[in-house]
């Protein structure tokens, strides 16, 4: 009976399960690139395509294009599929999504996938104001221009999978050139804050210019005092003051004494001049008596 009973409930639990497989959906797969999205023309790119199931047939769908882009077929049953870009050129930037198929049916499509291929224009320019050093917690605003009427400019920040930021350009009379004016903030010397820009036109948002030169911000931490802190447990360090303080003690006194010695020396110039004087009035009326006595005689 107890067997009857088991074999029964394991009967009644595989049923359901190859029901609810056959009756549900597939799971939704995963589309990656290796590296970045934002690939160089030229260069060779690797979308991968994963699954929670093992499947033998996967589709790579490109919009805009042939339906399906690619298949990948497997003798066994895989967790991933790999479809190889050899060179990368104009014509495959775009949105990328694949599927892949089961005994139940094909699966839902995976979230889309955008792939940029850069160096197509060329490069803008990048520049900071106020300053490329700034302090920490500060905002700044970055400049990305070009003489070509892109219509939008993009941002993005080394080690960043996704751009930072996409403006649209603003035509500058004063210099001629169509802008984008990013703020980026606030920055912490925690991270590094290296960027680049680029430029591209509506009409085609996946393909981009050659990236401008690389801009690195550098964050200092808060204005250092004037005077470095002293270490407690530094006997050397905590003497330094003390030091200072006998040898500006020491230069006030020798400069006291300097003025002193002076103000004797010119006391006694003085003294000595005025005896000077007196005895040349002495003797100038002393002269003057013998000529008045020599008159009466």
């Amino acid at each position: 009976m107890t067997f009857t009973f088991t074999a029964l409930l394991y009967l009644v639990l595989n049923l359901g399960q190859e029901t609810s497989v056959l009756a549900g959906n597939p799971s939704k797969p995963t589309l990656s690139v290796q590296s970045r999205p934002v690939v160089a023309r030229g260069k060779q790119v690797t979308i991968s395509c994963e699954v929670t199931t093992g499947a033998r047939e996967y589709r790579l769908y490109k919009e805009g294009g042939p339906h399906p882009w690619r298949t990948k077929n497997t003798l066994e049953a895989t967790n991933k599929a790999e479809f190889l870009i050899p060179s990368m050129e104009k014509q495959y930037g775009g949105r990328y999504r694949c599927y892949y198929k089961t005994p139940a049916g094909w699966s839902e499509h995976s979230d889309p996938l955008e792939l940029v291929v850069t160096g197509l224009y060329s490069k803008p320019s990048l520049s900071v104001q106020p300053s490329a050093v700034v302090t920490s917690g500060e905002t700044v605003t970055l400049q990305c221009g070009s003489e070509l009427r892109f219509s939008r400019f993009v941002l993005t920040k080394e080690g960043e999978q996704k751009p930072s930021l996409i403006l649209d350009s603003v035509f500058i009379n004063s210099t001629g050139q169509f802008q984008g004016v990013f703020l980026v903030g606030p920055v912490t010397p925690s991270q590094r804050w290296i960027f680049r820009c680029y430029g591209y036109h509506v009409i085609s948002p996946q393909v981009w210019s050659e990236p401008s030169d690389p801009l690195e911000i550098h964050v200092s931490d808060a204005v250092q005092p004037l005077w470095p802190s002293s270490n407690m447990s530094d006997p050397q360090t905590v003497s330094k003051p003390q030091d200072y303080t006998k040898e500006n003690l020491v230069r006030m006194g020798v400069s006291v004494l300097v003025l002193v010695l002076l103000g004797i020396l010119l006391f006694e110039a003085q003294h000595s001049q005025g005896q000077t004087q007196h005895a040349a009035r002495r003797e100038s009326g002393t002269s003057v008596m013998v000529a008045e006595t020599s008159g009466y005689v």
